[in-house]
Parts: C-alpha cells; sequence; structure tokens
C-alpha cells in the first residue's frame, strides 16, 4: 500500500493561485475577515469597563452616575457589532465569488493541460480517475476554500487578538490558559497529523471505485453476455472495502480529536475560575501592561476570553478533515496541471498554396494544393514543399516500454496516391505504425520523412492535418449528426459535410432518421448500429479531405452490404491519396497497390495481392483461411 504523504507547500501554491485569479478581490476579502476578527474580541474589553464601573458604584449605590457611562459603551459596543455583521456580509459574498470562481478556473486549466498531454498519459492512467480529478478532487477544494481557509483565519486573527488582550490584562491568567492550549496543540498535532496520509490515500482509492464503475458502465453489455455479474460486485466489493478502510483511518483520527479538545477546554475554563478566585483571595499582585490590580473585573472578563480562545482552537480543529482532504484533493489537481505536455520540437508548418508555372505562392484561402512551408533558420529564408503523400519509413524501431519491443527494423514506402495495407495477427503492430506516423509516440530508431521532411520537424498539430484518420473504435460526441460530421473540419458547410456523408455512403440512413442531420446523438450514438457510427466517422475524415488517409480498421464494424456500399465509397475518398490500410478482413485489402504482412513487428511478406497469393506464403494461407488471423 502507498503510503505517499500530501508535498509540503500545497497550501502555499494553492493560495498564490487563488490570488492570481483574484488580485484585489482576494486581498479585500482578507481584510473584511481580519476586522470581523479583531471586533470579536473587543466586547472584552467594555466587558471589563463595564464591570469595573459597577465594581466602584456598588457600595454607594449611585446607579443613575453610572447609566449614561454605561449607555455610551454599549452604543459604541453596538456599533462594533454593526461593522462586523456588515463585514461578515461583504466577505461571505466575496468569498461565495472567489471559492466557485477559482473551481471555474482550475478546471479549465486542468482541462487545457489535459488537452496537451500524449496520448501514453491516457493509454497508462485510467480515465475514471482521470474524471475524479474534476468531480470529488474539486469538490473537496470547494470546502477548503470557501470554509476551512476563511475560518482557519478567522480563529487565527482572534487568537492573536485575544492573547494580546489578555496579556494586557494578566500574565498569571495568561500563562494558566497558554499552558491548557500546550496541551491542546499537542493533542491535535498527535491525533490530527496521523490523517493526512490516510486523506491522501482516500482520495485515490475513490479515484479507484469511479475508475472501475466507468469501466463497467461501458462493458455492461459484455458483463451481461458473460454472466460476469458476480465478478463485478466481487471487484467493486473489494475495491470499496479498500475505500472504506481508508476513509475509516482518515475520519476516526479527526473524529477522535474534537471531543477531547472540548473537554481540555472545559477543564482549562475551571481551572481560569479557580486561579483567578486563589490570586484574588490571596492579593497576589497583578503582573499586566495595563497595572490594574486583581479584582473580579479582571477574572469574570478572563473567563470569557478562555472560552473564546479554546473556542477557536476548536473552530481550527474542526478544519482538520476539510483541510487535509482539501490538501489531498490540491495535491491530485496539481500533479495533473503539472503533468509534461507533450513535446513538440517541429517548426515545418502546412500551408495552403496556389501553383503556377511549377511555383508555390502561399495564401489564406483554401486552394485544394498544399505545401509544406520550411523555414530556413540559418538565413531566414522560406522554401514550400508541394505536400504529394510521399511517406516513407526507415529502420523504425519502436517500444511501448522499455526492453519490449513491438516493431523491429521497419522500411516501406508509399508514392504519392498508392494504396499500401497492413495485415497479420492481432499485436503484430499494425495499428502502432499509424500511431508513429501520426506522432503519438516517438520512434526509439530509424526515421520517418513525409514529402523528404522528417516528421520530427513537422509541427504535431500540422502533421495532424495532413493525415485524415478512421479508427476501429468510433468516437461520436453529444450534439448533431451534421456537428459530428463538421468534426473533421469546422468551418466546413453544410452542403460539404452532406456530399462527405454521400461520399462515405452515410447519407441513406442519415435521412431517415427522425430529424436527417439535425438529429440529436447523445452517448456516443448509443442509439445507433456500429455500422452507423463507423459510416459517420468515415464521413468525418471524408469532410476533412486530407491528402493521405488512415484507416484503421475502418469497415470492421460493417456487415458484407454495408461494405461494399462503403467500399464504393472509399475508392473514390482515396482517389489520389495516399491511403494506408489496416485491416483483418483481406477482401478490403485486395486492391491495395502493397500489401505488407506484419509478424510480431517485423515484415515478413511484401507485394500486391496477386504477388503474395503466387509467393503462397503466409499471406496465401490467410487469405485461403489456412490460419486465422488472430
Amino acid at each position: 500500500m502507498e503510503t505517499k504523504l500530501i508535498r509540503k507547500g500545497i497550501i502555499g501554491r494553492l493560495l498564490k493561485t487563488i490570488l492570481k485569479f483574484y488580485p484585489v478581490m482576494m486581498p479585500v476579502t482578507i481584510v473584511c475577515i481580519i476586522f470581523s476578527a479583531i471586533v470579536s474580541a473587543v466586547p472584552t474589553i467594555f466587558m471589563q469597563k463595564i464591570i469595573a464601573v459597577i465594581e466602584e458604584h456598588w457600595e454607594i449605590g449611585e446607579w443613575s452616575a453610572i447609566s449614561k457611562e454605561i449607555t455610551a459603551m454599549v452604543v459604541v459596543l453596538a456599533g462594533f457589532y454593526v461593522l462586523s455583521l456588515l463585514a461578515g456580509i461583504v466577505y461571505n459574498q466575496l468569498m461565495a465569488i472567489i471559492t466557485q470562481g477559482s473551481l471555474k478556473k482550475l478546471r479549465s486549466k486542468m482541462f487545457n493541460r489535459m488537452q496537451l498531454l500524449p496520448i501514453k498519459y491516457f493509454d497508462t492512467n485510467n480515465h475514471g480517475d482521470i474524471m475524479s480529478h474534476y468531480t470529488n478532487d474539486i469538490d473537496t477544494l470547494r470546502q477548503l476554500i470557501s470554509q476551512s481557509l476563511p475560518q482557519l483565519l478567522l480563529s487565527g486573527i482572534t487568537l492573536i487578538a485575544i492573547f494580546c488582550i489578555m496579556v494586557y490584562y494578566c500574565l498569571w491568567l495568561t500563562l494558566v490558559v497558554l499552558s491548557g492550549v500546550s496541551i491542546m496543540l499537542l493533542v491535535t498535532k498527535k491525533v490530527g497529523g496521523g490523517s493526512a496520509r490516510y486523506f491522501f490515500r482516500q482520495q485515490t482509492a475513490l479515484g479507484k471505485v469511479e475508475g472501475f464503475s466507468e469501466e463497467m458502465m461501458n462493458g455492461q453489455k459484455v458483463v451481461k453476455v458473460f454472466c460476469h455479474e458476480d465478478k463485478s460486485e466481487a471487484d467493486f466489493a473489494k475495491l470499496n472495502e479498500q475505500l472504506f478502510d481508508e476513509a475509516v483511518k482518515a475520519n476516526k483520527y479527526a473524529n477522535t480529536l474534537i471531543p477531547i479538545l472540548n473537554n481540555i477546554g472545559n477543564v482549562l475554563y475551571v481551572i481560569v475560575a479557580v486561579v483567578g478566585g486563589i490570586l484574588m483571595l490571596c492579593r497576589v499582585p497583578n503582573v499586566s501592561i495595563s497595572g490594574l490590580a486583581m479584582n473580579i473585573s479582571i477574572v469574570v472578563p478572563f473567563l470569557n476570553m478562555t472560552k473564546q480562545f479554546v473556542g477557536a482552537i476548536n473552530q481550527v480543529s474542526n478544519q482538520v478533515n476539510a483541510v487535509v482532504m482539501g490538501m489531498a484533493g490540491a495535491e491530485r489537481i496539481f500533479n495533473l496541471m503539472d503533468q509534461q505536455p507533450e513535446q513538440d520540437n517541429g517548426y515545418v508548418t502546412i500551408v495552403n498554396v496556389r501553383e503556377e508555372n511549377g511555383n508555390l505562392t502561399e495564401c489564406a484561402e483554401r486552394t485544394g494544393i498544399w505545401a509544406w512551408k520550411h523555414p530556413n533558420q540559418a538565413d531566414g529564408t522560406v522554401t514550400y514543399t508541394k505536400l504529394t503523400g510521399d511517406v516513407r519509413l526507415f529502420d523504425v524501431d519502436f517500444a511501448y516500454e522499455e526492453g519490449k519491443p513491438v516493431l523491429h527494423d521497419i522500411s516501406l514506402y508509399a508514392k504519392p496516391g498508392q494504396k499500401v495495407a497492413f495485415v497479420g495477427a492481432t499485436g503484430a503492430g499494425k495499428t502502432t505504425i499509424s500511431n508513429l506516423l501520426n506522432r503519438f509516440y516517438d520512434i526509439a530508431d530509424g526515421k520517418i520523412r513525409y514529402d523528404g521532411i522528417n516528421i520530427n520537424k513537422i509541427k504535431k498539430g500540422d502533421l495532424r492535418v495532413s493525415l485524415g484518420m478512421v479508427l476501429q473504435d468510433t468516437n461520436l460526441f453529444t450534439g448533431t449528426v451534421m456537428e459530428n460530421i463538421r468534426y473533421g473540419k469546422l468551418d466546413a458547410t453544410d452542403e460539404e459535410c452532406i456530399a462527405a456523408a454521400k461520399l462515405a455512403g452515410a447519407d441513406d440512413f442519415i435521412t431517415r432518421l427522425p430529424s436527417g442531420y439535425q438529429t440529436v446523438l447523445s452517448g456516443n450514438g448509443a442509439n445507433m448500429s456500429q455500422g452507423q457510427r463507423q459510416l459517420i466517422s468515415i464521413a468525418r475524415a471524408a469532410v476533412a479531405d486530407p491528402p493521405v488517409m488512415i484507416l484503421d480498421e475502418a469497415t470492421s464494424s460493417i456487415d458484407t452490404r454495408t461494405e461494399a456500399i462503403v467500399q464504393r465509397g472509399m475508392d473514390a475518398l482515396m482517389e489520389g491519396r495516399t491511403v494506408f490500410v489496416i485491416a483483418h478482413r483481406l477482401s478490403t485489402v485486395k486492391n491495395s497497390n502493397v500489401i505488407i504482412v506484419l509478424d510480431h513487428g517485423r515484415i515478413i511478406e511484401r507485394g500486391d495481392h496477386d504477388d503474395l497469393i503466387a509467393q503462397k506464403g503466409q499471406y496465401y494461407q490467410l487469405y485461403t483461411g489456412a490460419f486465422e488471423l488472430e
């Protein structure tokens, strides 16, 4: 079990972040809190003065003489209370804005950073745990920012103010109070300090529970098909039990702390009363800044201050749970925000160009002709290379994990307009090649050149713009069918989207939907068949009109009849483009210019369909059914 502690400086970083968000509002709020805290200590001074006046006139009974004096004090005290009330209203209103605004900005910063993270991060982290950052961790911060931090500041200023008043009136009783408070602080450190590591574990365990729940929801059909309900329940119960254990350990410390502190505070109140009485009876000289003698006007306010002092410490202790849990949430949020973004050192970009007499001229409007803009860093000149779709791999090696190579010495080329197909068993490395072409991962050794340019020199965003990709796993977003197709090209017109759908063979079923292209999809298009979702994703790639297409099992979820429809559209889509096809279904690769057979990350055969059939090697065996792909 991980025993990781929360990093030091998390609270400081959080406060700096909030102050950066609200450089004016935050200081104003702090001033209001400080003012409110100081005013809360003022009544003790007035109580001492009122008791002293009453004590002075007790024996002679001249109440009329002191009524005006007492009334004046009460009016001034009421004025302070009104100001304190106004300050409280202001800082509570401001804290509501600061809290929700800070959470909004943190969510945005997390999401923006997440968009910059490499694919590897999402491949190696549970998606439900990532989601937990936006829900549970943010919620713990809400309580920390809105309640705990203001209360800590309020209680801290109150403690300082009351301590100063105590020293002003009587040093002896102040020492008695401080001795009791020392015991309370020792207990708080001993009991409360043990909960920090468990609160971090609790948040981590909660993320695992959410991750498992998300997996089960996404795979509910598979769970039911294989009657896996009991095993799923057992696995969930194990994670839930782990969360329960960590939560109990985290909360039992803080829940034990409050009753202990309350009882110490009550005992301290009695001790102060007894010591105060003894000091008066024994006429012990008072040591104080005020120079007042030890009498009832000192002891009674001191009892009130003792209760306030202990109450402030209890308020701090009451926030232990929220503070530590909030720090654990902040730790996880900052961990996500501190993740290294995807590195991109490329400087070659893709631009629209016009071609006249063999010369390329950059232009803003879309012409259907692309070029690579290659700035020469030495002399500042710019070279334009027409984007033709010439892709070549030279001696490429790659491993997702060090020491576990996936590709070995891969060399291949795709000439402009060629259709290159990869076939092989699952795990042979077909999809890995498409990941490398998109630079989702960078190669360990070798080179990949695109129109003669090393792809490491091409900006990743520009590289991916030039590569249309249709994946085996479809992802449709909440929105209309038209919006999902337009995702491939955000400035595409409705006519362009419809033309792309017709090209992909999707127009027929889309027009039969309740609202046609305006039909709203949700839940990854749950109300559509897998084949229909795939057709929309193909239309999305078609509207982007990229020079190079990568089809990763693009027709694997489509029935044979639909495949024939899609294949005609795909042939039109692939016309004049360089196309990489990854397929298990060999009928989709027959008309490829080059077919590459992969086995355990190595190229074992290459050629067109007729050549490979004539060789009677593994492709022949796969095609004739002697071997299965999986």
